[in-house]
């Protein structure tokens, strides 16, 4: 076996591991079940983010709970969803308002736009947006306040929202919407794949068959499958270049629902566009864009910062491919520390190494103590006011300055396929024609043409929360009038 694959077999296993300690034992649901009925009104395939918002909208539109099926082919929720780190893009929200923070839809969609490069399907984009302050309100009555607002990179004001302790979103969102699922009564088939769809005479898909050959049936399917960055045959086939990267994905997110939806007639669309994060710990940790919002900066061997590290994922991460050594570091202080939660998730992984000041960090990461001294004295300057020798202009919140100071080693990796299924505004897969295939719906990574070129970090939880539940709203309008 190569290095490649030897390298990617441990990312896939820490991945696992991830999120078994994320999420503990498989969740006890009152509504688990282990042979499902012979047929339902919604079925959702996959039960990460996407799927859940889908199911629980679906219900809230008045389906019975009972005829709707969620099927995962793990043993447990959260899919990618429960490593989300950054937060949830959103604007106008009422917790900008009280903030004080200004914002607006238009601009929300103008950089989503911008930091897709242009190639973003706007009428999606608009949909996505018009419906993420509704969508923050939507969580916080089902429990989840995200009312701790950061910045990403390629925004020019705060609107990533965070839970109120500033801890990573995906898991305080997974067990949020897992309880609703649990609460409603929505059926939850485990541990099976879904690998096919079934077809009525007409064309419409009526149903799913699994991999142990289980047919179940539905008046209306929504897939919420995820993307394709854990399946390396597939990366290969639209990316060669990327081959043997590390991936930040759950193992299970091998583009099963993108074959689906092809085979029955949907099209796919930007299969070649593959975001790569520029800051992933060696295991396939992903460290959240936050930190850098929050103040962090990056340096390379020599001790020298080399990008604005506030700009989209894909600069920061070319910029990062062409330093010496590849050999990069987030650098951040107590201060930085003491604000973002997931920093204490770090150390205790032992991501991080710390010391009590900045010399003591230079020697522990080898690099030279008065480069990075220096270097963290100009960045000191611009927090001042000065003009940042890279052009950063947003994530200056405190000087570096507040011993001990932290650094972890990070390299690029895979992180989000904006490529998938095409939908329509009301989540409908769509033909290469543009003609919708009836019965099927698809929400979250598995589509396409939301994101263009480059996905801004917080757009995917909006992604799967807002277009979620606009798939389970829409496929009750379909599943009531049949």
């Amino acid at each position: 076996m190569s290095v490649t694959m030897n390298r990617r077999t441990f990312v896939s296993a820490a991945s696992a591991a991830a999120l078994v300690g994320a999420m503990g034992a498989s969740a006890a649901f009152a509504t688990e079940i282990d042979t499902p009925a012979e047929s339902y009104d919604l079925v959702v395939v996959g039960m990460g983010g996407a799927g859940m918002c889908a199911a629980i909208a679906g219900c809230e539109a008045g389906i019975p709970a009972e005829n709707i099926l969620i099927v995962e082919r793990n043993a447990m929720a959260g899919g990618n969803t429960i490593f989300s780190s950054s937060g949830m893009n959103a604007a106008w929200t009422q917790y900008q308002k009280e903030q004080g923070i200004e914002d607006s839809v238009d601009l929300f969609i103008e950089e989503t736009i911008a930091g897709g490069h242009g190639m973003n399907q706007a009428d999606l984009v608009e949909t996505m947006c018009d419906g993420s302050a509704d969508t923050i309100d939507w969580l916080a009555g089902h429990a989840l306040v995200l009312d701790n607002i950061t910045t990403t990179g390629g925004f020019s004001v705060k609107r990533c929202h965070r839970p109120s302790d500033g801890s990573p979103i995906g898991a305080a969102l997974v067990p949020a919407l897992e309880a609703v699922v649990d609460e409603d009564g929505i059926q939850v088939l485990f541990n099976h794949r879904v690998t096919d769809l079934t077809k009525d005479e007409n064309g419409a898909v009526n149903g799913v068959v699994c991999e142990d050959g289980t047919k179940i049936g539905a008046k209306v399917v929504v897939l919420a499958t995820g993307g394709f960055g854990s399946n390396p045959d597939m990366i290969k086939q639209f990316r060669p270049d990327l081959d043997g990267y590390v991936s930040t994905n759950a193992q299970s997110i091998q583009g099963d629902g993108m074959v689906m939806a092809q085979k029955a007639g949907a099209s796919l669309v930007n299969m070649d566009q593959i975001q790569i994060h520029p800051t992933v710990f060696a295991d396939g940790s992903l460290v959240a864009e936050g930190i850098r919002g929050g103040g962090a900066i990056l340096i390379n061997n020599a001790g020298d910062r080399f990008t604005n590290e506030m700009g989209t994922r894909d600069v920061v991460s070319a910029a990062e491919i062409e330093q010496p050594d590849g050999k990069v570091w987030v650098i951040y202080d107590q201060t930085v520390y003491d604000n973002n939660t997931a920093a204490g998730k770090y150390e205790n992984k032992g991501m991080s190494v710390k010391a009590d000041d900045v010399a003591g960090l230079a020697d522990l990461i080898g690099v030279p103590a008065d480069e990075l001294q220096a270097t963290i004295d100009t960045y000191n300057a611009s927090v001042d006011g000065a003009e940042d020798p890279f052009d950063r202009t947003t994530g200056f919140v405190d000087k570096l300055e507040t011993g001990p100071f932290y650094a972890i080693a990070v390299y690029p990796g895979i992180h989000h396929t904006m490529g998938g299924v095409r939908i329509n505004t009301e989540n409908k897969c769509l033909s290469i024609l543009g003609d919708v295939v009836p019965g099927l719906y698809a929400a979250g990574e598995v589509t396409g043409g939301l994101h263009g070129s480059n996905r801004i970090g917080g757009n995917a939880i909006c992604d799967v929360t807002v277009m979620g539940r606009n798939a389970g709203e829409n496929a009750t309008a379909e599943i009531n009038g049949k």
